[in-house]
């Protein structure tokens, strides 16, 4: 049996060809089942069958010269801590580099204008070795533990590189000063290269940082303190010290420390940076509360729930954070490619220097055009390209509400034909709402509604409640007291004013003996569109008064979330376990022409697989248990927030919020996300493209390779970045 897995912090990777190599040292380990390596969050997710421990994982990476440690799952906040300190020693690095690089650059600038200003051999010679062989020796160890690990990576070419540019002016400034000329040197070649890469590595944390701001934001709406009630009264406590059933308060504009249920008082809480949901929400005695929410205007009294790691809010800072650290399909090719790719880089630049030095006979122009080969090539931008798009993608996601549990499922999202809702609880309400309410004769509909909902009024049954929100929209008056109250089966009995009445199901109505005849056409037609039906009776005329008849209701979002689908060319079916006519009347209000209905769960997820056999991509939205098989055979399931647990484990991605509407904002973001990944792959293969052979040839200089090379991860970071300006384009609910 799989784990739940094991998250490692990877320290010293550089490179897409350094993920390859850890991956397959993780997946040497016995009792590893699968290894997920990521270069943006330079982190390792292992799921194991149990047999393999922390210890043997961390010490596999370190055989082969990376750093590893464990990352625990209480502390959220540890792999933003871990970002922080390399991009401020990458920072540190690069201005050094600069720094060191500035006299190189100013010599290099004033050039064209027919103006020496370079030090002397000396100083060249002195300044480019401290950044060779001072901020450059993270390029050596690198390349010892790739080359002591059986492979090649970012580092052995910038080392080989550099040190080739380096050694070469050594050599000719010796010749130079035998043989009494001055010549060209190439130092400014090394040190530069150095400080554009250090540059690059900084850019690169900066940017990938910026993609993981999601991760921050939610980690911001932890409290430290909760105000718990106390018997001395109300004592602020750390929040660690909380516990399940403690009292806590809230006053107005402060966060909710803790997930609870508000046993006093009444607010307006701000849910948008959990649930994406931008209006306030307003809550009261009963309701359910979020850790890390805001009471807007009202003191709250509230009973916790759930404390630390079972707290909402850590429940989506690990999907989030679990989500960033898993690898998209797609990066399967990328993996693929830079496995060949060092040594394919090694072999051109070996065969630059041959021809050159054969075609020339001057091996300094051989040499140094080798060099730019090995500069230019650097894999980074190919290990960039897919990680930092779901960083971004992810990250925006949650922002709105929507939390994707993998790469892979936002990845498959993309190609998404055809939508399968679950009809109760996903595109309606779940809750029924009164229909239609007819009287009989001599009766009217206001008095059927005022004596039934005096019945019901200390029922909590939905039905009940709907009966009650029904009374209070029609302004039916005081409801009037009811004597002699008792249950049946299949519905109630009372005295009324004097009257002893009935009001349940048809089998209550036939138990007490009286005629629905006289409602009967009333009834057939309402029963043929899915309506149910409670009777109004009284017993002591043996008369029937009336029905009240009801059903499920569409949620508001619900059309417009399958006018945002039809938008998009997207199918849409509707899957319900209800009758056919309860069935046909939702999706005809809705706008949905495929229905299945009256399918037990095992049918619906035969009815996904239709639909896949059928070559249709399939998304499953549901929020029962009774979908989770539907959700677990989908290509992609999406699972309702306010949905059973079975059915969010099931899923792969889970809107937070129970708006239908989400779900194909959810698809919207996974086309952008992979969209943004193939043009992040294209330019990462672009620059090398076009740029190996043109150092090659000879057109591209050493300072030039290594600018082009950072640049290229930069631009595939920046790419990345656009998916943060996504919002997802919610139409207005129509009234």
């Amino acid at each position: 049996m799989k784990d739940a897995g094991i998250d490692l912090a990877i320290e010293g990777m550089t490179c897409a060809a350094c993920v390859s190599r850890v991956e397959r040292a993780l997946a040497e380990v016995p009792g590893v089942v699968t290894a997920e390596v990521n270069l943006a969050t330079k982190s390792a997710r292992i799921r194991t069958d149990g047999t393999s421990s922390p210890a043997a994982l961390a010490a596999a990476v370190e055989d082969i010269g990376y750093g590893a440690s464990v990352i625990v799952a209480s502390d959220a906040g540890a792999q933003e801590r871990r970002a922080a300190e390399r991009e401020r020693k990458a920072r540190l690095a690069a201005i050094m580099g600069l720094a060191g690089a500035a006299p190189f650059l100013v010599a290099m600038a004033a050039m064209p204008f027919g103006t020496d200003l370079s030090l002397s051999p000396l100083l060249q010679a002195g300044l480019a070795g401290i950044l060779q062989f001072g901020l450059g020796a993270r390029f050596y160890v690198g390349a010892w533990k790739s080359l002591r690990g059986g492979s090649a990576g970012m580092d052995l070419l910038v080392a080989l590189g550099t040190t080739a540019a380096y050694g070469l002016s050594l050599h000719l400034w010796r010749e130079g000063a035998t043989h009494g000329h001055a010549p060209h040197l190439y130092f400014e070649s090394a040190a530069v290269v150095i400080a554009f890469v250090l540059l690059g590595k900084w850019l690169e944390e900066r940017a990938t940082s910026e993609t993981a701001s999601a991760i921050r934001a939610l980690g911001k709406l932890r409290v430290a303190t909760a105000r718990l009630v106390t018997e001395a009264g109300e004592v602020e406590r750390p929040i660690e010290t909380v516990r399940v059933g403690d009292k806590a308060v809230v006053r107005a504009g402060e966060r909710i420390p803790v997930d609870g249920r508000i046993v006093e008082g009444a607010a307006s809480v701000d849910e948008s940076m959990v649930t994406g949901e931008s209006l306030p929400v307003a809550k009261t005695t009963g309701d359910a509360v979020i850790g890390g929410t805001v009471d807007l205007d009202g003191r709250l009294v509230v009973e916790v729930t759930a404390t630390g790691a079972e707290t909402m809010l850590a429940k989506v800072i690990r999907l989030v954070e679990s989500a960033q650290a898993s690898k998209a399909p797609l990066q399967k090719l990328v993996d693929k490619v830079s496995a060949v790719f060092v040594p394919v880089v090694m072999g051109i630049a070996i065969g630059t220097l041959l021809f050159w030095g054969f075609r020339t006979g001057d091996v300094e122009t051989a040499l140094i055009n080798a060099v730019s080969v090995l500069v230019i090539a650097c894999p980074c931008a190919l290990g960039l390209a897919t990680p930092t798009a779901i960083l971004a993608g992810t990250g925006v996601a949650a922002r709105a509400g929507i939390l994707v549990r993998d790469a892979e499922a936002l990845e498959r999202a993309a190609a998404v034909g055809v939508v399968v809702f679950d009809k109760t609880g996903t595109l309606t309400t779940g809750e029924p709402v009164v229909t239609a309410v007819e009287a009989a004769s001599g009766e009217r509909p206001e008095t059927v509604v005022r004596l039934a909902a005096a019945l019901e009024a200390g029922s909590v049954h939905p039905l009940a409640r709907a009966v009650r929100a029904e009374a209070e929209a029609g302004q039916v008056g005081e409801l009037p007291h009811v004597e002699a109250f008792r249950s049946v089966v299949g519905g109630l009995e009372g005295t009324i004013e004097g009257r002893r009445l009935l009001f349940g199901n048809a089998a209550a109505l036939a138990a007490a003996g009286i005629d629905a005849e006289a409602l009967a056409d009333h009834a057939a037609a309402l029963s043929a569109k899915g309506h149910g039906m409670s009777w109004l009776a009284d017993l002591d005329a043996r008369r029937l008064m009336g029905l009240v008849a009801f059903a499920d209701a569409p949620r508001p979002e619900a059309e417009a979330a399958v006018r945002m689908l039809a938008a998009e060319g997207i199918g849409v079916v509707m899957l319900t376990g209800d009758g056919r006519g309860a069935a046909d009347r939702i999706a005809a209000k809705l706008g949905i022409k495929e229905v299945v209905a009256e399918v037990n769960p095992a049918d619906k997820a035969l009815a996904v697989e239709h639909l896949k056999a059928r070559g249709l991509r399939v998304a499953m939205v549901g929020d029962g248990v009774n979908d989770a098989p539907a959700l677990a055979a989908a290509d992609v399931g999406i699972a309702m927030g306010g949905g059973t647990d079975v059915a969010i484990e099931t899923a792969g991605i889970t809107l937070m919020r129970n708006d239908p509407r989400l779900a194909p904002a959810a698809i919207d973001l996974s086309r952008r996300t992979v969209a943004t990944i193939r043009r992040g792959l294209f330019w990462a293969f672009f620059y090398n493209v076009v740029g190996i052979p043109l150092a090659a040839a000879g057109i591209l200089s050493p300072v030039f390779a290594g600018g082009a090379m950072a640049l290229s991860s930069v631009s595939v970071v920046l790419n990345a970045l656009v998916l943060r300006g996504w919002k997802p384009k919610l139409p207005p609910i129509r009234p």
